[in-house]
């Protein structure tokens, strides 16, 4: 697969890595369209690079179908899926206020881990009827982890469970597919320059990265879509977790 044919869909992708690899795709050659809540945000960034929008919930299934639909119309087929919407609340398991509320923790494993499932075998069933590439490619789907799956912090036991899942299900996913010619990656992030780290002051990102072994900073988003974009493009990789995170092992 090549990414100036791709044509994928990109979950939060309207800010965040989901708006980073949206844009490089893009810039590659590739037809894109988002989903994402944020009707007003992917809009405006659908129409800067040329690509397309629908309003989408990850965790409702007739919204993902229609939003799948709709990016097969648009783009013809879809070839690459990847997911990048997800949540990311700071509770712990007992505190001041009593127990970590349950429905926070339910809210958090629905849109991290089965939304992107949702999105992942909708899109599966989309790419199944793509004609095969010469070595029987029909597409690739890349959900996104973090290394809060291997290292979870205080106050990450929802978001590291969502996380874990992510993991957990990148190898089975790409055995159930392997006969379809579809292949399911995973990206485990480490600390990030996203919107929600970019409003923290100066002497916060900079305490942050300074726990970085080599290089010594937090990750640039465009760096996740590059080797998102590298993945496309890679047809041996498969079944597998990146971690891209500058050798960060959080304590």
């Amino acid at each position: 697969m090549k990414l100036d044919s791709t044509a994928a869909i990109v979950t939060g992708g309207a800010s965040g890595l989901g708006e980073a690899t949206a844009r490089y795709f893009a810039s590659q050659g590739a037809q894109v369209t988002l989903l994402d809540r944020d009707a007003a945000r992917g809009e405006s960034v659908a129409k800067e690079i040329g690509g397309h929008f629908v309003m989408t919930d990850v965790t409702d299934e007739a919204s993902v179908q229609k939003a799948v639909g709709h990016a097969q119309e648009k783009m013809g087929w879809i070839t690459a899926a990847v997911n990048c919407a997800g949540i990311a609340l700071g509770i712990k398991t007992t505190g001041r206020d009593g127990p970590h509320p349950l429905d926070a923790f339910q809210r958090t494993v629905d849109i991290n881990l089965v939304g992107s499932f949702n999105v992942a075998r909708l899109a599966a069933v989309a790419m199944a009827k793509n004609t095969p590439e010469d070595d029987g490619a029909r597409g690739v789907i890349i959900n996104t982890a973090s290394i809060a799956a291997f290292d979870g912090q205080k106050g990450q036991a929802a978001y590291a469970a969502s996380k874990g899942g992510i993991v957990g299900m990148t190898l089975p996913m790409a055995r159930d597919l392997a006969k379809d010619g579809i292949r399911v990656m995973t990206i485990a992030p480490g600390i990030f320059k996203t919107p929600m780290l970019a409003g923290l002051p100066e002497e916060v990102q900079a305490d942050l990265a300074k726990d970085v072994p080599n290089p010594p900073r937090l990750g640039d988003p465009l760096e996740y879509g590059r080797l998102a974009g590298f993945i496309v493009e890679m047809g041996y990789l498969n079944g597998e977790v990146i971690r891209l995170d500058g050798a960060l092992r959080m304590r």
